[in-house]
């Protein structure tokens, strides 16, 4: 098989560089990617093409021959929270007359990318927080905007519903704040078990609602409707 010019014959990929636990990305020499639009774009790019070329696949195929791009764009999509702080979306708050009792969004709709095999896992969210009696409120938008952008990345459930949690801690310092997530994995559902169907469950809950089990049974009831 030839290659052509944007397809490089190696790449020097530090151990764990494409893990985001660990907060590492892969730093590509400018000068072997000249002209690329985005670190490792044509590096990706080229890398689809191969894999078609090896499972026997012709990718100047009319059908195949723009698969790459579509690829990327798809990826750029998924993980385009990395380019996003929560921070921004819960810097802005507004004052109100509260009883310092919870604040509940429930069934906010997501769709993320499993950091194992980049296969999309969807679900529903419940989000919680109860601010300290006199303490300003987040907008309404802003709990959802928050989910998006930890789940615009590759993800396990575990670490977004922690994440979503330790957001609202740092920047709203709540009396208490929970999440708890119902996902399908698209991982489980259409590869190895395959088992359609299947939910998992997350939660995780900080302050008044990880220590007091009669405040968590109430914020369970709000969430239940």
């Amino acid at each position: 098989m030839t290659t052509t010019a944007d397809e490089p014959q190696g790449l020097n990929i530090a151990p764990g560089a494409l893990n985001p636990r660990k907060g590492r990305t892969i730093q590509l020499p400018a000068s072997a990617y000249p002209g690329d639009p985005l670190p490792g774009a044509v590096a990706l790019k080229a890398g689809v093409r191969a894999w078609l070329a090896a499972r026997g696949l012709d990718p100047a195929a009319p059908d195949l021959v723009d698969t790459p791009d579509r690829v990327l764009r798809a990826l750029n999509e998924f993980t385009a929270g990395y380019d996003e702080d929560p921070a921004k979306h819960l810097a802005r708050t507004f004052p109100a007359q509260h009883a310092g009792t919870p604040i509940v969004v429930t069934g906010v709709p997501f769709t993320s990318l499993c950091a194992h095999h980049l296969l999309p896992f969807h679900g529903h969210a419940d989000i919680a927080y109860q601010p300290a009696v006199g303490d300003p409120v987040a907008g309404l938008s802003k709990l959802p905007r928050v989910l998006d952008v930890y789940a615009r990345r590759l993800q396990t459930q575990e670490d977004l519903t922690r994440q979503v949690v330790e957001a609202l801690e740092e920047h709203l310092a709540p009396v208490g704040a929970a999440c708890i997530i119902r996902s399908e994995h698209g991982c489980l559902a259409h590869r190895g078990a395959r088992k359609p169907g299947s939910v998992m469950v997350t939660a995780a809950y900080a302050g008044l609602f990880l220590g007091d089990h009669q405040a968590r049974e109430e914020l369970h009831r709000l969430m239940s409707g």
